[in-house]
């Protein structure tokens, strides 16, 4: 799809009339949402908040350490994560609402060079090592953060990661990461496609060399749920507008997958 189509694509599906109650008594909402998710959280938060009235701030970040923020008390609404092990820890602690819960999006997986680099087959006969050469392989937290524990899952599936683990430069969340790679400062990394999307919208113009096999790691999932400490029923809303028609045609323009 091309930046035109993309743009095209989001127009229409923001100028189409959306169903969501303007509310008589306006609200604040925080959000948590994970890094990957800027781009179109924020299109859709700025729809949404002209729609019903209510004010969205969203917080971005690595969804690990927005996970640990929460367990130690601060205040959010609304959280959506880019792995279901995070979210399962707080749910675990009570931290959400468990009826609120819904998985909302996939993702995949790819590795981007920092120049018009020729495409690669990702596969076990890949030499990443010679791919690299000098250069380092920008990645998001290995340990930690959910690009970066896909990435490291995936290469190790591969049989990749003992020959190129020396080399890798991690970052605390994925679009920093990718920031490296648009840079100049690693010559490849691995993000998630939508990144690499919000990059050539961005004018960078990192290239997608190869994608990782969907069978090298876990799925992608995004699940989103209430807190359990918010009383705020724009709360609710907004997170049922993330399932909305235009919201979907949103995701999907920013190499998101809709799960419904």
């Amino acid at each position: 799809m091309t930046l035109f189509t993309r743009r095209s694509v989001l127009t229409a599906a923001l100028l189409a009339s959306l169903a969501w109650p303007v509310s008589a008594s306006a609200e604040e909402i925080t959000v948590f949402a994970a890094a990957s998710l800027k781009n179109a959280l924020d299109t859709i938060a700025a729809d949404w908040q002209k729609q019903t009235g209510n004010t969205v701030v969203i917080s971005y970040e690595s969804t690990a350490k927005l996970a640990k923020q929460i367990e130690q008390g601060a205040p959010a609404d609304l959280f959506i994560s880019a792995s279901k092990k995070w979210m399962d820890t707080l749910s675990d602690e009570n931290l959400i609402n468990k009826d609120s819960r819904k998985d909302i999006l996939g993702n995949t997986l790819v590795l981007v060079a920092a120049s018009k680099a020729a495409p690669v087959e990702i596969s076990k006969d890949l030499d990443l090592k010679a791919l690299l050469g000098d250069g380092k392989l920008s990645m998001a937290t290995v340990d930690s953060v959910p690009a970066g524990q896909y990435g490291k899952e995936a290469l190790e599936s591969l049989g990749l990661w003992s020959s190129i683990e020396a080399n890798v430069a991690q970052s605390d969340n994925v679009r920093a990461a990718l920031a490296l790679v648009a840079a100049g400062e690693a010559p490849y990394g691995i993000v998630y496609a939508s990144d690499a999307i919000a990059d050539d919208e961005s004018g960078d113009k990192v290239t997608v060399v190869g994608t990782f096999p969907s069978d090298s790691h876990k799925p992608i999932v995004y699940p989103a749920a209430t807190l359990a400490s918010s009383t705020k029923p724009a709360a609710q809303s907004f997170l049922e507008a993330l399932s909305s028609d235009a919201s979907a045609a949103v995701f999907t323009a920013q190499g998101f997958t809709v799960l419904k």
